[in-house]
């Protein structure tokens, strides 16, 4: 199984623990922030549809989410405080590290990451010299519950999609990123409503690491991820089933 099939599992726990740092919220209002700012309506804007869908799955309260739609779409002023960046770095063993943010102040955001890198045995990177070896592309999570895999199948490649997997409990969808509004229609006009989805970095080459190493990686990303600013992180490693079987034992 490929490196971003584990990809969801990983999310799903590092979900829970974020909800109970009190860090979710903060984050999926940021997400939604920066999906207004194509626009408002979430009827037309599928990326904000989705950015609403998760705050309502963590219990966001409603006026929370109305609020920050308003900061994206531009009708509360505080929203042009916010930007995105995108860092890189190396971790622990020569694995690759891309690091996504939404911040009110970049020169804090490179000073965190970069303590973190260093705190992990890692180090900073000037950009596009890890980017490279990653690919952006148009990626979506199901629950198999909803949907056949065939049906999952047919309706993905139809939409543009070119690679749909199932791991037993969800079905992945990853597509270019031109294809991530027909594949999100296509899957809306089915009805299913999908668990996770959005652009997101693909690594084109895994880093094959024992056991002992990825998870050193691993504790390094946990603590980037636990930075403020940071939405998401993205690495090279290659997510055996060793490794797999030893982040359950961890839980």
């Amino acid at each position: 199984m490929s490196g971003h099939s584990h990809w969801a599992t990983i999310k799903r726990k590092k979900g829970a623990a974020d909800a109970k740092k009190g860090q979710v919220f903060t984050r999926v209002a940021r997400e939604i922030v920066m999906a207004a700012r194509s626009g408002g309506d979430p009827g037309t804007n599928f990326r904000l549809a989705l950015a609403v869908e998760k705050a309502r799955a963590v219990n966001m309260p409603k006026d929370s989410i109305e609020r920050a739609i308003k900061r994206g779409s531009g009708e509360d002023k505080d929203a042009s405080a916010f930007e995105e960046l995108t860092l890189e770095g190396y971790g622990p063993h020569g694995s690759a590290i891309m690091v996504e943010c939404v911040t009110d102040n970049r020169n804090r955001t490179v000073a965190d990451m970069r303590h973190a890198f260093s705190k992990g045995n890692g180090t900073m990177a000037e950009p596009g010299a890890v980017g490279w070896q990653f690919e952006r592309k148009s990626y979506f999570t199901i629950p198999a519950s909803k949907i056949s895999f065939d049906a999952a199948f047919e309706l993905a490649i139809e939409a543009g999609a070119d690679d749909v997997q199932e791991d037993g409990e969800n079905i992945e969808i990853l597509g270019p990123v031109e294809s991530f509004k027909t594949i999100g229609d296509a899957l809306a006009s089915a009805k299913v409503t999908p668990e996770e989805g959005g652009l997101r970095l693909i690594a084109k080459q895994e880093l094959e690491l024992d056991v002992d190493q990825t998870l050193q990686v691993l504790r390094v990303v946990e603590s980037i991820e636990d930075l403020d600013d940071v939405q998401n992180v993205y690495h090279n490693l290659r997510m055996s089933d060793e490794v797999m079987a030893a982040l359950e034992s961890e839980e």
